[in-house]
């Protein structure tokens, strides 16, 4: 549905949006508490924001957030199967500018990047790296008035230091995910959860007794991992990295290459970052039944085309649940085709990890105008100081209380002469 500003799916919606997003502020302390603060002392003033974000409740909090600060803001989603309608009905009634809807065309996907884009931002939150990426591809002339980024996720952080050590990174951006209080909370604890929480939704399996094969130990990975076994699964671990593959040994669980545990997995979850980790000498080997899902932002991780080539029908049998009938004469099930899972087919994190993550984004975006023409043109992280506040934050919304330094315990801890 079209209006004047915005393109969301149906306004009706508006309404559960609107119940929704209070929901989710209830869960956000933290972030209410910088939107207390943005409502004082207006950081964002006049600031365009343009933002490629999975528009869900809680990106709406950070949304308000903006808007409190005084940031002007448009939005579009950053996964044709992640927004929440209810939602982007809900905020372009608020007067946001919004162009999103689940199960965008890939055509709508990119126009409405563009829509963004033809809001001329000064800054940008991006998960995924796609906003940026159409600006430096396609929009280069957007960067004379660029003063900031952000970037939410590792996969959106694997391009853009691409793109630094190529010397084609053109404004500066903050690494988000690599905020201590966003990848140690939203990625090992938010994914974890979401992600099996969208693959119960997809197919209502048991998982206790089968074997769950989880492709990539990172962050991610470990969450899922941990969450599978805590239902009872015999978890597989599939990677590349040797630090990694060693932790995954270390935690108890099975280390074997993609090959072998092709032969051996009931569901497998990809979360990786990069690009046909499950490819067709894989579909192969599975086993009658198998299910597979992608929890990494792009659906690049599972060879959908190869499963398609190797497939003689297919047919969708639960909503975001895809049978393929192999020409070898098995059945394997696709989750959410191939797209991000906790999202596609759920609600994604919880807020209350959202919160952190979300803060991140907030106090991010402000460092990044306070210090504009200061930042060089390449990929920073936030100061600690910002991400221990962040922490702090969240500590107080939850009436929590941590130990403090004694003076001689701080003296000791920044001195060297004290030893044995």
């Amino acid at each position: 549905m079209k209006t004047m500003d915005s393109y969301v799916k149906d306004s009706k919606l508006a309404k559960q949006g609107k119940m929704n997003l209070e929901w989710a502020d209830m869960q956000m302390g933290a972030l209410q508490k910088v939107r207390e603060r943005f409502e004082k002392e207006k950081p964002l003033k006049g600031i365009k924001v343009g933002m490629a974000l999975h528009v869900t409740k809680e990106t709406g909090m950070l949304v308000r957030t903006l808007q409190a600060g005084g940031a002007d803001v448009s939005i579009t989603g950053c996964n044709p199967l992640s927004t929440q309608d209810d939602i982007a009905a809900a905020l372009a009634e608020e007067g946001v500018r919004v162009f999103a809807y689940k199960g965008e065309t890939n055509e709508d996907y990119y126009k409405f990047l563009n829509l963004v884009l033809d809001e001329k931002p000064y800054a940008t939150i991006d998960d995924g790296c796609d906003l940026i990426s159409e600006i430096h591809s396609k929009r280069p002339d957007l960067l004379e008035h660029l003063i900031v980024g952000t970037e939410e996720t590792t996969t959106g952080l694997i391009r853009l230091r691409a793109m630094e050590k190529d010397n084609a990174l053109k404004y500066p951006i903050i690494a988000v995910n690599d905020n201590q209080t966003k990848h140690l909370f939203d990625n090992y604890y938010g994914t974890g959860q979401s992600t099996l929480d969208g693959l119960f939704r997809c197919t209502n399996l048991l998982l206790a007794g089968r074997n769950f094969v989880v492709v990539g130990y990172g962050d991610c990975g470990r969450g899922i991992a941990q969450r599978a076994q805590g239902m009872g699964s015999n978890v597989i671990v599939v990677e590349v990295d040797p630090v990694r593959a060693l932790q995954a040994h270390a935690d108890g669980y099975r280390l074997l290459p993609m090959v072998e545990a092709s032969k051996l997995g009931d569901v497998f979850v990809t979360i990786t970052g990069n690009k046909h980790v499950i490819d067709k000498e894989h579909f192969l080997l599975m086993k009658n039944g198998a299910v597979l899902a992608n929890s990494g932002h792009f659906n690049a991780e599972i060879n959908i085309a190869a499963l398609e080539e190797n497939s003689s029908g297919k047919r969708r049998i639960r909503w975001q649940l895809d049978e393929y009938q192999m020409k070898n004469g098995k059945k394997l099930f696709l989750c959410a085709e191939g797209r991000l899972i906790n999202l596609s087919a759920a609600e994604g994190h919880p807020s209350e990890v959202m919160d952190l993550s979300f803060c991140g984004q907030a106090l991010a975006l402000e460092y990044g105008i306070l210090n504009k023409g200061k930042l060089d043109a390449k990929v920073h992280l936030l100061p600690k100081e910002v991400d221990s506040q962040i922490a702090q934050l969240k500590l107080t919304s939850l009436g929590l209380t941590r130990e403090e330094l004694t003076s001689e315990q701080r003296k000791y801890l920044n001195s060297w002469e004290e030893g044995t």
